[in-house]
């Protein structure tokens, strides 16, 4: 385990983009200058970085770090003054390289909003073994995706094992409701994705590929989740959701270094849920031939307002199929829209998981439900406003 006796306790990178902000915010409302937590904010100019402070109303006594994506000097000396590491500066596979890289090697701890499993799938091919050597605790995904869904399966799988004694082979994720928007951050790492993919073909082969992310790559065959249908296993028309691309892979990256707690044979989809009848058949063909996130114009840095923010929730359901026929049923809610309130608190919250726990997980990259469990699903739900619930069947 590396010395992590440093001057902060962690540091928000990109607190001047709209994201770092409100994470910054929910900081300062959970920790203020109490003394308890020694944090910063860091990001390429200091003048915003005051401008955020003064927005903000952080206390007087909160420090800001200069440090810049293109710099490697920058970096080094600003993973090497903190214990963890908050990153929201994306799209990662433009500016986020560098510093995953010098967080692996200084043994400073790390987590991100990232969707991008391309960069993901390099990054921990590039580093993983100096990020074991030197402690360092690398945690992708820890926004909306892929947090609630990868803990919500992970929550589903313990009920499972507690009734049946077994792990649920066939597990269906369904966003039973939601309300909000992406990030102008996740719309620039989708397009920057696509256009990789578009010059690289065989980054596309990798993004169709469920099993990208686990350390051996392959695994039984899953389904597409492309195809709109009605779905018996929650009585509503099923179409396409497009966090389902990050979020099978980390899952079944999950199952594989939880020593595959799930099966071997494991299988998992994710559909958005439009409603029966007609009127939900035709929202499922609307929604499999939308491409709103693609033309988005939101920018990185940009979202909603505050009064968006706190109306938006999401619902997620998850049915496991056990393999004697018995069916579990648990889901996961969050009181604020996904992709700027709940995921700033999720965030948050797993970067403080990871200063709590100083000995799990051990170095290396981790997705959040081996790193954290059931420590960070207490803490969502005594803190953030993210609930888990066991469901009764219909």
């Amino acid at each position: 385990m590396a010395n992590k006796q440093r001057e902060f306790d962690l540091v928000v990178w990109g607190a001047t983009g709209f994201t770092g902000m409100l994470v910054a915010e929910y900081l300062s409302r959970r920790h203020g200058s109490t003394g308890d937590l020694h944090w910063a904010t860091a990001g390429r100019s200091a003048d915003k970085l005051s401008s955020v402070h003064g927005q903000l109303g952080l206390a007087t006594d909160t420090p800001s770090i200069v440090a810049d994506a293109d710099d490697v000097k920058s970096l080094q000396s600003l993973v090497g003054r903190t214990r963890v590491i908050i990153s929201t500066v994306g799209p990662y596979q433009r500016y986020g390289s560098e510093l995953v890289a010098a967080c692996a090697k200084s043994g400073t701890d790390y987590v991100d909003l990232c969707g991008e499993p391309g960069w993901m799938h390099d990054m921990i091919n590039a580093h993983e073994e100096d990020a074991k050597a030197s402690g360092a605790r690398l945690v992708f995904s820890c926004g909306f995706d892929s947090v609630p869904f990868d803990l919500g399966v992970f929550y589903l799988q313990q009920l499972a094992l507690e009734r049946t004694g077994k792990p649920a082979q066939r597990v269906r994720g369904r966003v039973r409701n939601m309300r909000g928007t992406f990030s102008g951050g996740t719309a620039a790492s989708f397009r920057a994705t696509v256009q990789a993919a578009t010059a690289n073909p065989s980054l596309g082969k990798l993004l169709i590929n469920p099993f990208a992310l686990t350390p051996t790559g392959g695994g039984p065959k899953q389904p597409s989740g492309m195809k709109p249908h009605f779905d018996e296993a929650v009585g509503s028309w099923v179409a396409p959701f497009v966090m389902a691309v990050i979020n099978t892979k980390n899952i079944h990256r999950s199952n594989a270094l939880l020593g595959y707690r799930y099966g071997r044979d494991f299988v998992y989809d994710e559909m958005l849920m439009t409603g029966t009848g007609e009127i939900g058949e035709q929202r499922a063909l609307a929604m499999a031939k939308d491409n709103s996130i693609a033309e988005s114009d939101r920018k990185p840095g940009e979202g909603p307002s505050q009064a968006e923010r706190e109306s938006g929730f999401f619902d997620v359901v998850f049915i496991g199929d056990t393999y004697d026929g018995d069916t579990v049923r648990v889901s996961v809610r969050g009181d604020r829209d996904p992709g700027y309130g709940s995921t700033s608190k999720m965030i948050a919250e797993a970067a403080l998981c990871l200063l709590d726990h100083h000995d799990q997980p051990s170095g290396g990259f981790w997705t959040p439900a081996p790193a954290f469990g059931d420590r960070l699903i207490s803490r969502l739900q005594d803190n953030a406003g993210v609930t888990f619930h066991i469901e009764a069947d219909p």
